[in-house]
């Protein structure tokens, strides 16, 4: 928590765009209220961006592709974000956001293709912080903040249902991965772990690595097409 604290305050040192937040059309319709001005408010929001993007994509782990197949949809989501914006007319912040977001997509491409099953490599933390803090960057400089968040939906879900485990409210194991079958050769969903990983295996039974990777990549994919929708 303290290291995305710190690597943010640059971030917040130099930004000079605005601090209210455009309530999406859908909202903004039944409560009449377009903008809503949060001052220093948001400032710190953008603080703790940093610090749940970084953690965010790191806990939402535990299988062979899925940190670096989130990462790619969620920057493929980002850059069609910053397209359309460049379209509508807003160029220059969206400009900034696409020269992080493209040259991340294809690292994340190359790397993909290592780190998925079977994978090749191991990223360990040191991908899942530095991918975290590219969007948070990319959204505060970008001046799409409150966007972005739209585009972590899963990682959302899998944040609120481990949050007892990660503060010490429920017991907790080092890693909190599923149960491995050396027999079939499949994953099993364990109930006393708390993520998102272990509830869709649970909700769609024993599954192979690769296949439980790919229907959450799908989710992910579901999930930012909603966003773009929501947005927009």
């Amino acid at each position: 928590l303290i290291l995305p604290l710190i690597a943010g305050i640059p971030i917040i040192v130099v930004y000079n765009g605005t601090t209210n937040i455009v309530i999406p059309k859908i909202i903004s319709e039944i409560l009449g209220i377009g903008v809503i001005e949060l001052g220093i408010v948001y400032k710190i929001y953008m603080i703790m961006l940093a610090i749940f993007c970084t953690n965010a994509i790191n806990i939402y782990a535990g299988i062979n592709g899925l940190e670096v197949g989130q990462s790619l949809i969620i920057a493929i989501s980002v850059i069609f974000y910053n397209l359309i914006q460049i379209v509508k007319g807003e160029v220059e912040e969206n400009l900034f956001s696409l020269t992080l977001m493209l040259p991340f997509l294809f690292c994340c491409l190359g790397l993909f293709l290592y780190n998925k099953f079977p994978s090749q490599c191991f990223i360990g933390d040191t991908f899942c912080y530095f991918a975290g803090m590219t969007f948070a960057c990319a959204g505060i400089v970008g001046h799409f903040s409150k966007t972005i968040l739209f585009f972590f939906i899963p990682q959302i879900i899998n944040f609120v249902v481990s949050f007892p485990q990660l503060i010490g409210l429920v017991p907790i194991s080092r890693h909190r991965l599923p149960k491995y079958s050396t027999k079939t050769k499949k994953l099993t969903g364990l109930p006393e772990h708390w993520n998102l990983l272990n509830i869709a295996l649970r909700i769609l039974g024993p599954q192979r690595e690769q296949d439980i990777c790919n229907y959450l990549l799908i989710f992910q994919i579901i999930c930012s097409a909603f966003a773009l929708i929501l947005r927009f």
